[in-house]
């Protein structure tokens, strides 16, 4: 057995017995989904920022630096740039709305605002979509199973999907905060040190410059290849409007804990944007022409590094995409539990039932999850498809309900529904390339979402005007 494989095994059995342990006190639906709203600074931080960092800022975003150069940042710098947002207009907001009625999921929020029509579409679209937002941690995972045991492909995607699931079902939201913050540490320290110790291996900046491809974008921090700021569009939004990063503010302890929690995962964000972009350059002094640029990250932590530092790295990575995964079971079994269980089918069902319907919904979306995983191409494909629905059906509904006078059903549905229709017309009839900016699917479909919202909002506004 090599030392890679001892300490992921180590590892995976101290955390998913941490996860255990702590869901034996998990008797309540308020301690599951909410951790008894007792979340305080330090965890708010460590578990939005453990869910934050998972595939896609790890594997997906060192894939990204290896294929597109520096411009790569703003993958994870937009999640920064969102969390920003989050710390100090939405979260505080819609913490005081959760916690003076008692909220547990979006759609709760979504249902006092507007009713219950757009809560079970959006709730809908939530759940249709969030599998595939599990399935690329689980492409992450299994890449890294395969890498550590030699197993299948398929087998190592079953693999990381028990795994995850056998910590977070038991204890939910309480679990995920406490083992979270073990995956942070993990991750931080791993990632201090693989960074300069794989430059030094890989010869130094120097070294690395002269095996970077001569693409005349490729440290253009603006715009390389297919990143750059325009990811701003798709990804920003998301990290405001999140349904697991929302609920997770909802367990918070009080307003302080959600400015204080979120600012510090913002810069760490911030900081830890250049981490993946680096790597991936690196990952060119050792291999000029992967097959797939998801392999980045792993060749880096397997050419250049002592044994004992790439377990490290090992064990961090998969602390990311450990992390992001159970924050995403989370969703599935809060928004399948009370938003469409719960509002539509059992509307009397017990504490215990409820309970017992999210753990079984969290098992349902595992599943679901492995055979998208199976199918998919690579990580940063299965996290746009989960991202362009979240930010065209979310974001616009979340921030209006939050700061319109008086929201009604009809601006969020007519705003979800233009959003996805202008998202599928640009999408598949025109055309796009980097330069055309103004017809970027993503940007003009949230344009059209906003404006719909804000003018039916205005009509209405002046149309009561004129009736008084």
């Amino acid at each position: 057995m090599t030392l890679n494989l001892v300490v992921f095994v180590i590892y995976c059995t101290a955390f998913i017995g941490l996860g255990i342990w702590v869901g034996r006190k998990v008797d309540s639906g308020a301690a599951f989904f909410v951790a008894n709203r007792r979340l305080g600074p330090a965890l708010i931080f460590s578990t939005v920022l453990a869910a934050n960092i998972g595939a896609g800022s790890t594997i997906g975003a060192t894939g990204l630096g290896y294929r597109d150069g520096l411009a790569s940042w703003w993958w994870v710098g937009s999640a920064a740039i969102g969390t920003f947002f989050l710390a100090f207009w939405v979260g505080p907001k819609i913490w005081r709305i959760a916690s003076d009625l008692g909220l547990y999921t979006l759609g709760d929020y979504l249902q006092v605002r507007y009713g219950s029509g757009v809560r079970a579409s959006i709730t809908s679209i939530i759940w249709i979509s969030t599998p595939a937002l599990l399935a690329a941690q689980l492409i992450a995972m299994a890449k890294i199973l395969g890498f550590l045991i030699g197993t299948s492909y398929e087998v190592s995607v079953f693999m990381g999907a028990v795994i995850i699931s056998l910590y977070f079902v038991g204890g939910g939201l309480l679990s995920t905060a406490w083992v979270n913050m073990i995956h942070l540490i993990v991750l931080m320290v791993g990632f201090i040190i693989i960074v300069p110790w794989s430059l030094a291996s890989a010869g130094g900046w120097q070294t690395v410059a002269m095996s970077l491809p001569s693409k005349p974008d490729y440290l253009n921090f603006w715009e390389g290849g297919q990143s750059g700021w325009l990811l701003l569009a798709i990804l920003a939004p998301n990290f405001i409007v999140s349904p697991g990063i929302i609920q997770k503010i909802y367990g918070a302890l009080d307003e302080r804990a959600v400015r204080i929690g979120l600012t510090a995962t913002a810069i760490s964000l911030l900081i830890f944007a250049i981490v993946p972009t680096l790597l991936g350059m690196i990952a060119h002094s050792y291999n000029p022409s992967l097959t797939d640029n998801e392999d980045a990250l792993l060749l880096v932590l397997d050419s250049g590094l002592p044994s004992i530092i790439g377990a490290l790295g090992l064990a961090a990575i998969f602390s990311a995409e450990i992390s992001s995964a159970d924050a995403i079971l989370y969703m599935l079994a809060t928004s399948l539990s009370k938003d469409l269980y719960q509002r539509h089918l059992q509307p009397d069902a017990s504490d215990r039932e409820l309970l017992k319907i999210a753990r079984w919904a969290a098992f349902s979306g595992a599943i679901l999850s492995v055979l998208l995983a199976l199918v998919l191409p690579s990580i940063i494909g299965a996290l746009t498809i989960f991202y362009s629905l979240i930010a065209i059906c979310v974001f616009i509904p979340v921030i209006g309900g939050l700061f319109s006078s008086h929201p009604r059903s009809l601006e969020a549905s007519s705003a979800v529904a233009l959003g996805i229709a202008v998202f599928l017309s640009v999408q598949f009839l025109i055309p796009t390339t980097a330069s055309n900016i103004l017809l970027q699917p993503h940007l003009l479909a949230l344009a059209a979402s906003g404006i719909t919202f804000a003018s039916i909002s205005l009509w209405r506004s002046k149309k009561s005007g004129d009736n008084l």
